[in-house]
């Protein structure tokens, strides 16, 4: 039987991209607090700024370009002979512009819009204002469809049910300290996946992983895929 494989990527594996994370200095994170631009109560107090923020992360996702991490996970997908599922909590649809196909997206999309009114969902343009109305009901109630602090992420329902199945289990770039994806590498040892860590350094639950591989991503990814990959044979 084919192995079943389940990717985590967080921020880890876009910063080579030039995309910052939380921790980084100067970049776009750095110039606000998370509770100003990543809350529903940050959003409530001042929509305009926090449309800003997302405009200027959006025109920065555009413009980036996929690197050599991100293209191993479509080599991955498209040779491995299991099932293969990234579940990404980066918003900045890098791994589709690569050409993985089999994606989830927990945090939601810098690309996608949402309807605080009636749930519509649609295309985001390059600059979102708090006046634009919903083109379904109308209502200039629309903000960027990606999950907040104190949201609950998107599909957790199909990623539970894919690490309850999943021979392996990788966390690729992330801090392991934002729930509920810091808990995904205990509930899929749980149910007996191999689980690997591939990170710049270790996370701070780098204790719970059977196997661990410390670098950037654009080597460790690499390195990692084509070793599966030749287990696979």
């Amino acid at each position: 039987m084919s192995k079943s494989i389940v990717i985590l990527t967080g921020a880890g594996i876009s910063a080579e991209s030039g995309l910052g994370t939380f921790r980084d200095e100067g970049g776009l994170w750095a110039q606000h607090r998370i509770e100003d631009v990543a809350t529903p109560e940050g959003f409530a107090r001042n929509p305009k700024l926090v449309h800003d923020f997302y405009n200027a992360r959006r025109v920065q996702s555009t413009a980036a370009e996929p690197n050599a991490g991100h293209f191993a996970l479509v080599k991955l997908e498209a040779d491995h002979p299991g099932e293969v599922l990234i579940v990404t909590q980066n918003v900045d649809g890098l791994h589709e512009k690569a050409g993985s196909k089999n994606v989830l997206h927990m945090h939601g999309t810098l690309h996608g819009a949402l309807c605080h009114a009636c749930a519509h969902r649609w295309p985001a343009p390059t600059t979102m204002s708090p006046e634009a109305p919903c083109p379904s009901c109308g209502k200039p109630v629309t903000r960027p469809d990606i999950v907040w602090f104190g949201e609950m992420p998107y599909d957790m329902e199909r990623i539970s049910n894919a690490l309850a199945q999943a021979d392996v289990f990788v966390s690729i770039g992330t801090s392991g300290e934002v729930y509920p994806a810091a808990n995904f590498v205990t509930e899929a040892d749980m149910f007996g996946a191999h689980t690997v860590e591939l990170n710049l350094e270790p996370s701070s639950g780098v204790s719970r992983f059977a196997e661990t591989h410390f670098g950037p991503a654009t080597q460790v990814v690499p390195q990692w895929v084509a070793e599966e990959l030749a287990r696979a044979k």
